[in-house]
């Protein structure tokens, strides 16, 4: 009985920190976003994920990430106009 609530234990407390790890590289992936400006050179030779436009009548900030032509995976932050305006 104490073997299994060890082991309980232990399976609870390694998806803990297996969250806690993907929480960090998710921080880690968003903070090392490069901001577009205009002029910026893009090296796009796949687009791995965009991020969804929201459906609201203003400017709204986008990711998207892609792989440069080397392979190596870049996040792009940019802004874009929601889908939420009409033209009536």
């Amino acid at each position: 009985m104490k073997a299994s609530l060890l082991v309980l234990a232990l399976c609870g407390f390694s998806a803990f920190a297996m969250a806690e790890e993907s929480g960090a590289k998710v921080a880690e992936h968003q903070a090392r976003a490069e901001q577009y400006t205009y002029g910026t050179h893009l090296d796009i030779a796949k687009v791995v994920s965009v991020s969804n436009v929201p459906n609201v009548c203003a400017v709204v900030p986008m990711r998207m990430t892609y792989l440069d032509s080397q392979g190596e995976q870049h996040v792009m932050a940019y802004q874009v106009m929601g889908n939420g305006c009409s033209n009536g």
